[in-house]
């Protein structure tokens, strides 16, 4: 009987696979295979679509529709965007233009900036609609349209890296076999409770845009964020009255510095509200009241359970004073929207975030962007707001651009064994470096708290190496992450103070800032905080910080003052502490010399500081 070897059976298992394989999809039009497949080309996909395109790699994007972008075709419905288009900053630098762009993706061509396709300050869905288009032909992305995916499942591949391949088929038949897949389709599936008669309401996703319907009419809105304000912008003219309930208080961005949270260009209500023009807003639990038609008129009763309570007195006195027993003529819900689970199969698991928590309408991911449940399975755009949900901008253009990008560096590394992008550097002019990014970098301005620059010391701190847009919750695995070992570290993050916003804080109170140097720690508004690792933390310490805390405890920290201006090059405010904070990591003068000065110190000490070194070596380079 032949004996069959480890290696010979190997050679027989690709065959084997493409067998299988060939029974999976007989029934098929085409097979399509590629290394990389991303689903959908809405901002998202579309700015990790850039990256694949320009490392050269074998990708493709999948689009249910027949254009980029096609959510923004619907939504918002009332076509404003509230995302910035501050086209003058003053400044020439682009990077830090970016600071102040929230629509633009990343590109080398600088004709793809929203600017250039709006002078308003919150440009209409149309012109960012026209913009992604443009993105994607102009750069060349490859994008397969009219291509809705469906049936993901993995089949088992022990050759592949993560032991399987992705396999799904299009609404035609055909099929796909992908080594890594990236879900980029956003969070599109409206958000329907769970509520008795909710079918009597009418949804933000179909709700009628003509204001005449809504003339004379009084009108409740389930919901208390954007889509819900924006609605009763747009219709508050026309109807008697509007009343607002949700199950939380209203959270203003300019109190919270969450851009997701109600933004100023939405909330007129709140006048209408505080001045006691019949509108209202409440809080209340949706789930606890029940929606009936009554002729006409819709009505909000309360639930059986509340119904059948023993001390009805009690239920009769609430009743009475219930703050929506009036009917209404239409009950709109605005209540968001989640994403879409249902194009995965049974076998490619792609987990919520745990039931219970408001997050839980995300995908769960850890921060490489990986599902938890799948290997090989990333998510890309707004659904990887799971990670930094009411702490940074992830789930919005000007924050998920840069979060696409460092997810392609991640798989760069572990697939390409791609080194992280970086700079090597003498270590004399580390003070220039870091306030050169404090004072221009837009990443760690815009993903404050979760992305920041690595600072990698080499040659007894001679040397360092700069890794710019590092997602800091991986610290403790950098070397696995970038491809580059590291131990001595400094994490360059921008943070806003523990303890200072919030519904209900006096955000605007006489002392809400700092200026002296000296209460840096006490800063409320966003500000530069340095780490300083002897070495990197452990995944136990990063997983048991404290809940108010960015890094575990580090060697050495460093807080620079908030400032006005977010400009961080005040000599004496900024300049001068960062600088003694840093010659206390490195050990070493920092401080610049005229020729004269290291003269004079030459004849008085045996030793000279590192930059009078700096001037002698200038000085025989001249010479010679």
């Amino acid at each position: 009987m032949p004996v069959t070897t480890p290696s010979a059976r190997l050679e027989v298992f690709p065959l084997l696979l493409l067998f299988v394989l060939c029974i999976v999809v007989c029934n098929s039009k085409t097979i399509g295979s590629h290394d990389y497949c991303i689903i959908g080309a809405g901002p998202g996909g579309l700015q990790l679509g850039y990256y694949m395109e320009q490392a050269k790699r074998d990708y493709i994007i999948f689009e249910r529709s027949n254009t980029s972008g096609s959510f923004y075709e619907k939504y918002p419905r009332h076509r404003k965007l509230i995302s910035i288009n501050k086209r003058h900053t003053g400044q020439s630098n682009k990077e830090f233009n970016m600071r102040h762009d929230w629509n633009s993706l990343l590109s080398h061509d600088e004709s793809l900036l929203m600017k250039y396709y709006s002078k308003e300050m919150f440009p209409p869905a149309d012109n960012l609609l026209k913009y992604l288009n443009d993105y994607q032909t102009k750069l060349g992305i490859d994008v397969q349209f009219n291509t809705e995916i469906s049936n993901i499942h993995t089949v088992e591949n022990v050759s592949a890296p993560d032991g399987h391949l992705f396999h799904m088929n299009d609404q035609h038949g055909n099929s796909y076999i992908c080594r890594t897949l990236i879900t980029a389709t956003g969070m599109w599936v409206p958000n329907i409770p769970d509520v008795d008669g909710i079918e009597h309401t009418d949804g933000y996703e179909n709700m009628s845009l003509n204001t005449d319907d809504y003339e004379g009419k009084t009108v409740l809105i389930l919901g208390r964020g954007n889509s819900a304000f924006e609605t009763a912008d747009w219709i508050y003219g026309s109807t008697n009255l509007i009343h607002m309930v949700a199950r939380s208080r209203v959270r203003l961005s300019w109190a919270t510095h969450y851009v997701g949270d109600l933004r100023a260009i939405n909330n007129g209500l709140l006048d209408t509200y505080q001045l006691k023009s019949l509108d209202g807003v409440l809080e209340a639990a949706i789930n606890e009241v029940k929606i009936v038609k009554r002729g006409e008129k819709l009505h909000l009763d309360l639930s059986s359970e509340d119904a059948e309570d023993d001390n009805l007195n009690e239920v009769d006195m609430y009743l009475d004073n219930f703050a929506i027993r009036e009917p209404y003529d239409k009950i709109i819900r605005c209540l968001g929207f989640t994403f879409d689970t249902s194009i995965f199969g049974n076998s490619t698991k792609m987990l919520r975030k745990a039931a219970g928590l408001r997050i839980s309408k995300y995908p769960s991911i850890d921060h490489n962007y990986e599902s938890t449940s799948t290997k090989g399975l990333f998510i890309a755009g707004t659904a990887s707001h799971s990670l930094d949900h009411r702490k940074s901008a992830g789930g919005f253009i000007h924050g998920f651009r840069y979060t696409a990008r460092a997810l392609h560096h991640i798989l760069e590394q572990r697939y390409e064994d791609v080194v992280w992008p970086h700079k090597t550097y003498d270590s004399r002019e580390l003070l220039s470096v870091v306030l050169k990014r404090l004072n221009e970098a837009s990443g760690p301005y815009q993903m404050f708290s979760v992305l920041g620059d690595i600072i990698v010391f080499r040659d007894n701190k001679k040397t360092f190496e700069y890794y710019e847009e590092f997602p800091i919750h991986l610290l403790h695995d950098f070397t696995n992450i970038t491809g580059s070992e590291a131990n001595e570290v400094i994490a360059v993050v921008l943070q806003y103070g523990a303890n200072f916003s919030g519904p209900g804080n006096d955000i605007f109170r006489s002392d809400r800032a700092t200026g002296d140097p000296s209460e840096a720690h006490q800063s409320n508004f966003l500000h530069p905080v340095l780490y300083y690792y002897k070495q990197l933390p452990t995944a136990f310490e990063m997983k048991t910080k404290k809940r108010h805390e960015i890094l575990p405890r580090p060697n050495l920290m460093h807080h620079t003052v908030e400032d006005f201006l977010t400009m961080w090059d005040a000599p004496i405010s900024h300049i001068l502490p960062l600088r003694r904070f840093i010659e206390d990591v490195i050990k070493s003068d920092m401080r610049h010399y005229f020729v004269e000065d290291c003269f004079r110190l030459s004849m008085l000490h045996t030793t000279l500081p590192d930059g009078c070194q700096i001037v002698s070596n200038i000085c025989i380079r001249r010479q010679y």
